[in-house]
């Protein structure tokens, strides 16, 4: 015990002494082309403007220290909610993701702050998403929803929190730095935002609160509503106080922009001109609140209709159009906005007007918004607006800044050319990179429009030069349930694609398949080149199969009793033997119904099909691989149900009789995407899932250590490098792709709190 309690403390020596851009263990490091999706919650430091964090709806957070040109992504466990900076010392921030976290090194390390770490009985993480709540007891506050700390006294914080499922929403007020609280008073529902007049008295400070149906002043006399626009939401609330402490208030609501400098007796309408633009985001600085910015789209002028930001300098009694450009996809970006990739591959409009806004507390002249797919940047007061997520390298080829917020579903090897690589992804498609990995060009030129969101995998010819498959889908975000419980799979759209050039360009291939979310494509590699078999999984459909090299497809679901069978993954053994995986339809942790996911293999070339047990207690198979020496040792990737706090019949099982029997080899992370086994070596194997973790054994399959240096919390699968036998890369499921070694030093990354860290 005492050789532990030694251990523990050198460890913590070690990280106070860390810095933020300090290697992950492994030298883990984010590669493709940046971006790709949505970003929200941009906030700069008060102390420094070249320090500024984003998040996204993915788990990941990101800061930077230079302005934008890097960003280092962490992982709190969560999405994070909203980042606070210390108003006096710039190195401590605050994050809220399932809990509060603070940063005392600019957020290099985090600890757990509120519910106090002591108070975590449990974490329970059952849903799909393997979505985390901390099961504290006391829990006085719920869950905080805002922050804002005092600017005299940093152990001061004002928050809001409370419990939406029982509907109670409150201020407190902690004197300690988040040890003990206080309730202020009951607010009319969870708050989004909290604001310190900071020429308010230190003992009796004003506060501004306010949420998607009101605006309060909180003052010695307590809580007293203000009058607010008329409207049935608020989307966006921003606030800032003049040198006289006068509160200057910025609101859009139903699509319309308010401000009020008054405290809310008076409302002026923003006006774009007469085109009606729809608000969507807004921002002021805090100590400049003359100056705000609002985003906007569907501003009709000419004949076309605009989308970007506008801005106000005399609070909102006139407004600018700083970014101005023509949603027509085909049209030309605006000379003033630089964007990276995204606008030259998909349109203007593709990344729409920013989700949010920040301005710089500072200076009115710095503002960041994020979009779909961006996150960009002016530091002249909108006069050009600069892409952060990405640079470019070399004449046509882009690299991340960090800043990735990609589904990565496969990294790819081009067996004739090594430097030739590819990421399969959600929403932006399908990614090619001549240069081993180290710049990035889209490679979807010639897949259908309708298809071109998301690309699942691709299959490579090995005996003929350039030759490649892929499996396209308009459909995204597969196997999740978010995906198909309202809809169902009738509108899917997607199919095969073939290329004979590298990959650089593809024509539709897949006649006799129906419309379909195409998700896994298999060859039969001893079929012949000139006539080669193909396997496709179609979600919603069942299995296709190929015997002309993809021209002609026909459905082959004989044996396969489920309705609109979602065919997810298939597999081939040695012997020629195939497995499908159908995925789990029912998302409420029941068991032995028809929402079941299954596993099926043919001994003929999918003619006929016969189910292969589950293991007890296990419904949703999510990836399989059989041993290439061994075909009667399978391992199944298995996604927990939701039953329990942690969830039942996840994990990774072993099979030693081809799937008669089964026995489960981890069970510690049960949220299980997939498993994969070293094309060198058979004893190695790897595995990833839902909760921040990635996974390794050396034993074919018995004991399992986990990857130091990978804690994405939504891992997806881990592929070896063809080309050095200790690096892997691990695809996510929001996080883009990580590639790094195995054998990085065992530390705490990003979370030191212990009871928190991932794996335990």
């Amino acid at each position: 015990m005492a050789l532990f309690f030694l251990r523990f403390l050198l460890g913590f020596l070690i990280l106070t002494v860390r810095g933020s851009n300090d290697p992950r263990p492994g030298n883990f490091r984010v590669i493709g082309p940046g971006g790709g999706g949505a970003m929200f919650h941009p906030t700069i430091s008060p102390h420094d403007v070249n320090t500024v964090l984003v998040g996204c709806d993915m788990t990941g957070a990101y800061i930077t220290h230079d302005g934008g040109k890097s960003w280092r992504m962490f992982n709190l466990r969560g999405v994070a909610q909203f980042f606070v900076f210390d108003p006096l010392d710039k190195k401590v921030i605050y994050v809220q993701s399932n809990g509060l976290w603070r940063s005392e090194d600019q957020g290099a390390t985090w600890n757990l702050v509120y519910p106090k770490p002591s108070s975590v009985k449990s974490i329970k993480m059952s849903s799909d998403h393997s979505d985390e709540d901390l099961i504290a007891d006391p829990n006085p506050l719920g869950r905080i929803t805002a922050m804002s700390i005092d600017p005299a006294n940093s152990k001061i914080f004002y928050v809001a929190g409370g419990d939406r499922k029982k509907g109670t929403s409150a201020l407190f007020v902690s004197r300690d730095a988040g040890q003990s609280w206080t309730k202020e008073g009951d607010l009319p529902e969870l708050a989004n935002k909290v604001w310190i007049n900071p020429s308010s008295q230190p003992g009796a400070r004003m506060l501004l609160v306010a949420g998607p149906h009101f605006i309060a002043e909180r003052t010695s006399e307590g809580i007293q509503r203000l009058p607010a626009p008329v409207a049935k939401t608020f989307s966006d609330i921003s606030a800032g106080f003049s040198k006289n402490g006068k509160p200057v208030i910025y609101v859009v609501g139903d699509e319309s922009a308010y401000v009020s400098d008054n405290e809310g007796t008076t409302w002026r309408k923003a006006s774009l001109g007469q085109g009606n633009g729809k608000m969507r985001a807004i921002a002021t600085s805090f100590h400049n609140p003359d100056t705000a910015y609002v985003s906007y789209n569907s501003l009709e002028e000419g004949g076309i209709k605009w989308l970007g930001v506008a801005k106000t300098t005399d609070t909102g009694r006139s407004w600018q159009l700083v970014w101005k450009e023509d949603s027509n996809p085909a049209a030309k970006s605006a000379p003033n906005i630089h964007d990276a990739w995204i606008t030259e591959r998909f349109g203007t409009d593709w990344g729409e007007n920013p989700l949010a806004l920040t301005v710089a507390d500072q200076d009115a002249n710095i503002s960041y918004g994020t979009d779909l797919g961006r996150t960009m940047r002016t530091m002249d007061g909108g006069a050009n607006w600069v892409a952060e997520y990405s640079r470019r390298s070399g004449e046509s080829s882009w690299t991340t800044t960090g800043l990735d917020v990609t589904n990565a579903y496969g990294y790819h090897f081009d067996p004739f050319d090594p430097h030739r690589q590819f990421i399969s992804t959600t929403d932006i498609g399908l990614f090619r990179s001549e240069d081993s990995g180290e710049s990035w060009v889209s490679s979807t030129q010639g897949v259908p429009k309708d298809w071109m969101n998301t690309t699942y995998w691709i299959e490579f010819d090995p005996a003929v030069k350039g030759r490649v498959w892929s499996v396209n889908s308009w459909t995204h975000d597969l196997p999740r349930p978010k995906m198909w419980r309202r809809k169902g799979i009738q509108g899917y759209r997607g199919g095969v694609c073939r290329s004979d050039d590298g990959g650089r360009t593809w024509t539709k291939s897949n006649a006799g398949m129906e419309q379909t979310a195409a998700t896994h494509i298999l060859m039969d590699t001893t079929s012949p080149p000139d006539a080669r078999v193909l396997y496709v999984a179609a979600f919603g459909r069942g299995v296709y199969k190929s015997t002309d090299g993809g021209k002609n497809w026909t459905l082959k679901n004989n044996g396969i009793t489920q309705k609109e069978p979602f065919a997810w993954r298939i597999v081939r053994d040695t012997r020629g033997t195939l497995y499908v995986l159908v995925a789990r339809r029912s998302e409420d942790g029941s068991i032995g119904n028809e929402g079941d996911g299954a596993i099926y293999k043919s001994s003929d070339g999918a003619e006929t099909w016969t189910p292969v047990a589950m293991p007890q207690g296990s419904n949703g198979p999510n990836g399989l691989a059989v041993d290439p020496q061994d075909p009667n040792r399978l391992y199944l990737a298995a996604w927990a149900r939701d039953k329990g706090e942690h969830g039942d019949g996840g994990g990774i099982y072993l099979s030693e009789d081809a799937g008669k029997t089964w026995r489960q080899v981890l069970e510690r992370d049960r949220h299980i995407y997939d498993v994969t086994i070293d094309p060198r070596d058979a004893h190695i194997l790897y595995a990833a899932g839902f909760e921040s973790s990635a996974w390794r054994s050396a034993d074919r399959g018995e004991t399992w250590t986990r990857i130091p240096g990978f804690n994405f919390k939504w891992g997806h699968r881990v592929i070896p490098d063809p080309q050095d036998p200790k690096k892997v890369y691990i695809t996510t499921f929001g996080g883009g792709v990580w590639y790094g070694s195995v054998d990085g030093e065992d530390r705490p990354l990003d979370i030191v709190t212990p009871q928190l860290q991932p794996g335990r």
